[in-house]
């Protein structure tokens, strides 16, 4: 296994974090994060556990008579073991289908992530696991000094990254683990997602990124697969984490 200049197993300062969440990180925009989420959320339910999935911070939500509602976020919210308000699953939604900090310009809003933090702990007091799902790829701005990456970062949260599976992606998932490494962050594992059907070598592809990523593959979803199907192709128990009850 490749090491991007740090083995799998030294420690990282984001070591300690509260062990039954994670954070769900992308190699970009548009390769399967809410999707992955949802399938890592039907597998630990298939292990008996109570779970939940949460989108801090949503761009592009639509209004409704229900108040603003977010693709992404709905379907986390369907995904988890028990019905939650949708306010508890995504605090912050943003109207504009922008960059975070862009759409949160334009309201006259700025994100912070102790209110954030807040509605994580609710959650996290609530269930064994939570799955929270980022925006847009590790450095996608919350603001012009937040990157997301700082939800992660601050709470200390292990990084499960959501690897597209097209051309480019193994320039795009190297990039991704060494910054996640060099954040301090505690990489926890990853799953590849066939967003190309077409995409050449993808087996090859597939044995590249195994031999160079410092993580273990958790599973890779297949393309078309519905998430309350897809599960069965996802190992949680690869990342080693243990439920909080």
């Amino acid at each position: 296994m490749g090491t991007l200049g740090m083995t799998a197993t030294e420690p990282h300062k984001g070591e300690g974090a509260p062990a039954a969440a994670v954070f769900i990180a992308g190699t970009d925009t548009g390769i399967g994060k809410t999707h992955a989420a949802c399938a890592l959320l039907h597998a630990l339910r298939a292990q008996g556990h109570r779970v939940c999935g949460m989108k801090p911070v949503a761009s592009g939500c639509a209004d409704t008579p229900d108040g603003r509602r977010n693709e992404d976020a709905l379907a986390l919210q369907a995904a988890g073991s028990s019905p939650l308000p949708y306010d508890w699953i995504n605090p912050m939604a943003l109207r504009a289908p922008l960059s975070p900090h862009l759409a949160a310009a334009q309201e006259g809003i700025t994100i912070a992530l102790p209110p954030l933090r807040v509605a994580f702990e609710r959650l996290r007091a609530m269930h064994d696991y939570v799955v929270v799902e980022g925006v847009g790829g590790w450095l996608a701005p919350l603001g012009l000094e937040l990157p997301a990456a700082q939800i992660a970062i601050q709470w200390r949260l292990p990084v499960v990254l959501v690897v597209g599976l097209r051309l480019g992606c193994l320039n795009h998932a190297l990039l991704s683990a060494r910054a996640i490494l060099a954040d301090g962050c505690k990489f926890a594992g990853w799953i590849g997602n066939r967003i190309d059907p077409e995409m050449a070598a993808a087996d090859d592809n597939l044995a590249s990124l195994r031999a160079l990523l410092p993580a273990p593959c958790l599973g890779v979803l297949p393309y078309g697969e519905d998430a309350t199907d897809a599960w069965i192709w996802l190992n949680p128990s690869l990342l080693g984490l243990e439920p909080l009850r």
